[in-house]
């Protein structure tokens, strides 16, 4: 299954990234999170609930985080498993500066989906990355406008977000792809 998306946000990739590393900011965007764990440098333990029409499963399994590029790029890797199916996927992150100051986040990957998850139908599992992905976009696009109302713009950009913060967060988001794929 091919997992694409982008959206453009008024704000600059550093405000992204920051989010996206720091774990309650991403954990509280992302649906279907409910529980984000580190257990290495890059390496997270996550756990999903994800509803595909009449199917409902708990994934749970790990995410990587290679290839880190602050504030432009990340590659997830993510294995993870339930009783409904298994979904093994890579997904590459890019943050890039637009005009005007806006930056488009975007995602590009694949994911190889078995069991019940992978016969539910390429139409099905679609529609289902698609919601989840255009809920993540909203979340960050409230995130980012709740930020602007407390802290000047020029403070985000120039402030990074501790490497904990970071990994904390991208467990989170490696999570939400996880559902994604295993949509």
């Amino acid at each position: 299954m091919n997992l694409k998306g982008k959206q453009t946000f008024q704000t600059d990739a550093q405000a992204i990234w920051n989010i996206l590393m720091d774990t309650n900011k991403l954990a509280a965007i992302t649906p279907g999170i409910s529980k984000l764990e580190r257990i290495g440098e890059d390496q997270f333990n996550a756990t999903s609930d994800i509803k595909i029409g009449p199917v409902k499963g708990s994934f749970s399994g790990d995410l990587f985080l290679v290839d880190k590029k602050e504030p432009h790029a990340f590659t997830l890797k993510i294995k993870q498993e339930s009783k409904i199916g298994n979904a093994d996927a890579t997904v590459r992150i890019l943050i890039n500066e637009v005009e005007d100051g806006n930056s488009e986040l975007s995602f590009d990957g694949n994911a190889k989906l078995s069991g019940t998850l992978a016969r539910t139908g390429q139409r099905v599992l679609t529609g289902v990355a698609s919601s989840l992905t255009k809920q993540f976009f909203r979340g960050l696009e409230k995130e980012l406008d709740s930020i602007r109302e407390t802290i000047p713009l020029e403070e985000i950009k120039e402030k990074p977000v501790s490497t904990k913060k970071r990994q904390n967060i991208f467990v989170q988001f490696l999570n939400w792809l996880k559902g994604l794929f295993k949509s």
